[in-house]
């Protein structure tokens, strides 16, 4: 059965930073895709960053420069790094594992984490 458990979300000032991690259980890790997604309040879920088996990685616009996807094959884990958090990055963060190589389709997901920038 596979598992997805976010953490590392909080409260964090405009400017401030936070790492999230997604530790996986139940497949083998490094050879799926991850990907990190987003919904705030009121507004459909959104991709944020993708990173593929082989560590090339993918950024939506808006978080390109300030966000940075990473992952330890060793601890089953992905990571968003977030600097320069904006309130516009406020939301719930999900993060998801494909059955492939590539972080697509998305076909597992996790509960999410809850990020909150004030401004």
């Amino acid at each position: 059965q596979v598992q997805l458990v976010e953490s590392g979300g909080g409260l964090v000032q405009a400017g401030g930073s936070l790492r999230l991690s997604c530790a996986a259980s139940g497949r083998i890790f490094s050879i799926n895709g991850m990907a990190w997604h987003r919904q705030a309040p009121g507004k459909q879920r959104e991709w944020v960053a993708g990173i593929n088996s082989g560590g090339s990685t993918y950024y939506a616009n808006s978080v390109k420069g300030r966000f940075t996807i990473s992952r330890d094959n060793a601890k089953n884990t992905v990571y968003l790094q977030m600097n320069s958090l904006e309130p516009e990055d406020t939301g719930v963060y999900y993060c998801s594992q494909s059955q492939s190589g590539g972080y697509l389709p998305y076909k597992y997901w996790g509960q999410g984490t809850q990020v909150t920038v004030s401004s």
